[in-house]
């Protein structure tokens, strides 16, 4: 008893690394091994996925874990666990509830003494007309208005406190909604642990490293743009926006950010060889082995004691399996499942006592899984129908839990079921379930069916870490920042990682958190576009290249030129060594003016030619107290005629084939000028249309 708490170690969140969705956790823990090897390491998060746990020891090479598994257990809080919002919202609803109870009450002596009003007696046939009461009436009516103002006034009371009382209970409720779920929401704390097994440690110190992998975390990246003007080059500033769920704060851990799926299988595929002959590959050994002798004789004790008590019909909600805690305990397992169908005739064994349960079934099977049969077949369940030509029924393995039971005979008058295929022959081939001994679970004397005694899977399903794992993964349906784009939809088909330089404090609460990961050198310069064709403004934009060798991936991002924030914008994927634009907006500072000329003619031998001579002047001012660089974009005309010619009178170049968002659009052609501070440029370029005179273009021959 005194070394249980010896074995007990507690564990410190060290790093994360949060994936498109999820996150991978790395805890440590230092203490001194016990004489048996066992540690159970405490502060795992309940939403944490089972299957994920991996431990190694740091620091001894002589050290390692032979064993690690999840363990799930439930505790009292202690009187010092922090619950002050809990409570505030608790006495703020008590509040709120008498505020409504005082309001309505106002309301009901309003509408009774809204009520009052004079009623005469009845009149009788005989009776003579009697005179009206005035000033009764009048003091009545005094009485109800001076009453009404009086319950009015203290109803504007009531409610203006009915409202301030409302108001301090909705933000109270809503601070615990997006309060952290690292604390408890319940009386019972429960309790997710690491059961190791270490060999080789001796008595000695060691440190150990658990990972693990946990639902609930999702990121997505934004910038931070600073510019000087006339400066080659800026800082720009990875930061990250991270939403988390899992259950566990995130206190002072590093951070680091992935564009993967953590859900995507990363096994490598076996291709098995086909061999003909009688040399084949040897089998993998497994852990299977013929079932004990005498199993059958094995209960016969328990079956002479006589029946037992009958049990009592419980609720639905208060079936738990085997692993559920009591009814304090926290969380329930899954309701006992209902026994399987009888298994069909069999000769019948020795006779035995008869008692609870009638007697014992025979038991044709044993309790493990043998190896997989010659010539790598896919694992296939083991028949249930009976054994396999050539195999004895000691030898035969078991089915597993969702395998279909034998049928029993059937009903007089009903129709026979149809035989089931026949088993195929050679040794059983067990599952990936079967095989996977630390799940199986050994029956007890109340089964039935020939599972007494037996080992089965067992029910991997938690009712309590479903509902904590869907709660997690809420987080992904978080709506996003302004211009923020899901890291796996802007990475494309490839993967990267950015570490933080700095570690960070993120809560369990289900809100975004801002993250600095780190500067990110880029080359920029400041160029000016224009379309004067389409729209006579000129537009600033910086043009960022990337040096590095990993991606930016697409995002907002702040821009600050010359100390003055700018806008925000939204930033594009960038691939290493990518160069791409980003729009700052007019820029008033340059004007532009375009003029076109049109000049119909006709040429060749008998005039059978008609010329359409397009003339464009466009001038540029530069207002700005520094020297720019303008590109500017024109457009010639793209045929597919063989009658038809264009030729073109400029200085102008065509752009290079981009792809994406970089490709032109047919026939683009590029000015591109240095212009002094304070200075003036005129462009002239042009293209004649040659076509026959027979002929017309769309829409007329005088169309700009």
């Amino acid at each position: 008893m005194t070394a249980e708490p010896a074995r007990r170690w507690g564990s410190t969140l060290d790093s994360v690394v949060v994936y498109a969705q999820g996150a991978v956790c790395r805890r440590l823990a230092r203490g001194r091994v016990a004489s048996d090897g066992r540690v159970r390491v405490t502060g795992l998060p309940r939403s944490l996925d089972p299957g994920s746990l991996r431990a190694r020891v740091l620091g001894a090479p002589g050290v390692r874990v032979t064993e690690a598994r999840v363990e799930v257990g439930a505790e009292p809080l202690g009187t010092g666990t922090p619950d002050e919002l809990r409570r505030e919202v608790e006495r703020l609803g008590d509040e709120h509830a008498a505020a409504r109870g005082r309001r309505d009450r106002q309301l009901g002596l309003i509408e009774e003494i809204r009520a009052l009003h004079p009623v005469p007696p009845p009149r009788r046939r005989e009776d003579p007309h009697r005179r009206t009461p005035v000033d009764a009436w009048l003091e009545l009516a005094d009485f109800v208005d001076e009453r009404l103002a009086g319950l009015h006034n203290r109803l504007v009371e009531l409610e203006a406190a009915l409202r301030n009382v409302e108001h301090e209970f909705t933000v109270a409720a809503d601070r615990l909604a997006r309060a952290s779920t690292d604390a408890p929401s319940a009386h019972l704390e429960t309790t997710v642990c690491a059961v190791l097994a270490l060999d080789g440690s001796g008595d000695a110190e060691v440190e150990l490293e658990l990972e693990y992998g946990v639902p609930g975390a999702v990121w997505v990246p934004a910038y931070r743009l600073t510019h000087r003007q006339g400066d080659g080059g800026g800082r720009l500033v990875l930061r990250a926006s991270v939403a988390q769920r899992t259950g566990e704060d995130w206190t002072g851990v590093r951070i680091a950010l992935a564009t993967a799926d953590l859900r995507r299988r990363t096994d490598l595929p076996r291709l098995r060889s086909i061999r003909i002959g009688r040399s084949q590959p040897a089998p993998a050994p497994s852990g299977w082995r013929e079932p004990p002798a005498g199993l059958v004789d094995l209960f016969s004790g328990y079956d002479a004691a006589g029946p037992g008590p009958a049990p009592t019909a419980l609720p639905a909600a208060a079936v738990a399996g085997p692993g559920a805690m009591g009814a304090a305990g926290g969380y329930a397992s899954d309701p006992a499942p209902p026994p399987p169908p009888p298994p069909p005739p069999a000769p019948a064994p020795a006779p035995a006592p008869q008692g609870y349960g009638g007697p014992p079934a025979p038991a044709p099977g044993g309790y493990g899984a043998p190896p997989e049969a010659f010539g790598g077949g896919m694992p296939a369940l083991a028949q249930p129908g009976g054994p396999r030509p050539g195999e004895s029924p000691r030898t035969r393995g078991i089915p597993f839990a969702g395998a279909p039971a034998p049928m029993a005979p059937a009903a007089p008058g009903r129709a026979v079921p149809p035989p089931p295929p026949a088993p195929v022959a050679g040794p059983p081939q067990p599952s990936g379930t079967e095989l996977d001994y630390a799940a199986l679970v050994l029956c007890g004397p109340d089964e039935q069916g020939g599972r007494r005694g037996r080992l089965f899977p067992g029910s991997p399903f938690d009712p309590v870490a479903v509902e904590y794992r869907r709660r997690a993964e809420a987080v992904a349906a978080l709506p996003l920042p302004g211009q923020a784009v899901r890291p796996r939809k802007s990475a494309g088909s490839f993967d990267h990682r950015f570490d933080a330089t700095a570690r960070a404090d993120i809560p369990s609460d289900g809100t975004w958190h801002t993250v600095t990961v780190g500067e990110i050198p880029v080359g920029l310069r400041t160029e000016y576009l224009c379309v004067p064709s389409v729209e006579q403004t000129v537009y600033a934009t910086l043009v960022l290249s990337n040096a590095t060798d990993q991606a930016l991936l697409a995002g907002p991002v702040e821009v600050t030129v010359d100390d003055d924030f700018l806008l925000t914008a939204a930033l594009p994927t960038l691939a290493p060594g990518g160069v791409r634009r980003v729009g700052l907006g007019p820029a008033e500072g340059i004007r532009v003016t375009r003029r076109t000329n049109l000049h119909e003619s006709t040429s060749g031998l008998r005039n059978n030619t008609t010329v359409l001579d397009h003339r464009v002047h466009v001038e540029l001012a530069n207002g700005l107290a520094r020297p720019v660089t303008v590109e500017v974009r024109e457009r010639v005309p793209v045929t597919f005629e063989p009658d038809a010619r264009i030729e073109e009178r400029a200085d102008w170049t065509a752009p290079e084939e981009g792809t994406g968002p970089d490709r032109h659009a047919p026939g683009t052609r590029l000015w591109r000028l240095d212009l002094p501070a304070g200075a003036t440029a005129a462009l002239d370029g042009g293209y004649e249309i040659r076509i026959p005179t027979g002929k017309a273009l769309v829409g007329g021959n005088r169309r700009s």
